[in-house]
């Protein structure tokens, strides 16, 4: 099952989206520990690698 998820989307799509859902559990930790300005700013980098992997899927 993985393996065919990974040959369907590629491997450095795969990377890519376990950087966001890490990005995104680090900011929920960071979050719960009481700074939100940071995690607010963590948060937001989650966005912008999906919009970079969009960016480079759809250039050619």
């Amino acid at each position: 099952m993985i393996k065919n998820f990974v040959e369907r989307i590629g491997l450095m799509n795969c990377i890519l989206l376990l950087v966001v859902l890490s990005i995104i559990v680090v900011s929920e930790v960071v979050f719960l520990t009481g700074d939100k300005l940071d995690a607010i700013f963590i948060a937001f980098w989650a966005p912008t690698i999906l919009g970079f992997m969009n960016y480079l899927k759809y250039r050619k």
